[in-house]
C-alpha cells in the first residue's frame, strides 16, 4: 500500500533517484539539469509549495508539488513522477488526485492547472480522463533540440467531483 505525505529533507536524495535519464528529467522538470541533484530539490523546496512524496514500503516512489501558486486563483501541479518500477498501476492518478484534493480543499483554489509535453501521451490521456482540458499550447525546445508542444491543461473546482 502506498502512502502520500509531505516531503522531508531526508527524502531529497531518493527523489533524485526517480529520474533515470535526461529525457525523463525534461518531461518532469524542463528547467532542471541532469542528473537531478539534492541542491536542485532544495531550490524547488524554496520556490514551490506542498512538496509531496508517495512512499511504498519505506521507499520513495513518487513526487509532485505546486508552482506558480496564486492564492484563491490557481496553481500548477508540477514535477509529477512515479518510479519506473511502479508505473501503469494507477499510482500517478492517485498522486494527482491527492494534489487536486489538497488544492481544492486545503487551499480553496477554484482552478488547478498542469502542463504536459505532447510526447507524453500516457500523461495526456491520464489528465484528460481526470477532467483536465487543454487551454493553451506553448512551443518549447526539448533536450535534443527538437521543437515540441507544451500543452497547458486546467480543471475547475466545480468539475472536481465529476472525474477524480
Amino acid at each position: 500500500m502506498s502512502v502520500i505525505r509531505n516531503i522531508k529533507k531526508e527524502d531529497f536524495q531518493d527523489i533524485c533517484k526517480l529520474i533515470k535519464n535526461e529525457e525523463e528529467l525534461f518531461l518532469v522538470y524542463p528547467n532542471g539539469s541532469y542528473p537531478l541533484t539534492v541542491s536542485q530539490i532544495e531550490e524547488l523546496s524554496e520556490k514551490r509549495k506542498d512538496l509531496t512524496v508517495m512512499e511504498k514500503e519505506n521507499e520513495i516512489i513518487g513526487f509532485a508539488n505546486y508552482y506558480d501558486f496564486q492564492p484563491l486563483k490557481f496553481a500548477f501541479i508540477g514535477n509529477v513522477i512515479i518510479d519506473v518500477k511502479h508505473r501503469y498501476i494507477g499510482l500517478g492518478k492517485k498522486l494527482v488526485t491527492h494534489m487536486l484534493s489538497t488544492a481544492f480543499e486545503k487551499h480553496n483554489l477554484p482552478e488547478i492547472r498542469i502542463s504536459v509535453f505532447n510526447s507524453n501521451t500516457r500523461a495526456l490521456l491520464l489528465y484528460s480522463s481526470m477532467g483536465f482540458t487543454p487551454y493553451d499550447i506553448e512551443s518549447k525546445i526539448d533536450s535534443l533540440g527538437t521543437k515540441v508542444a507544451l500543452i497547458h491543461m486546467k480543471k475547475e473546482r466545480e468539475r472536481a467531483t465529476q472525474k477524480i
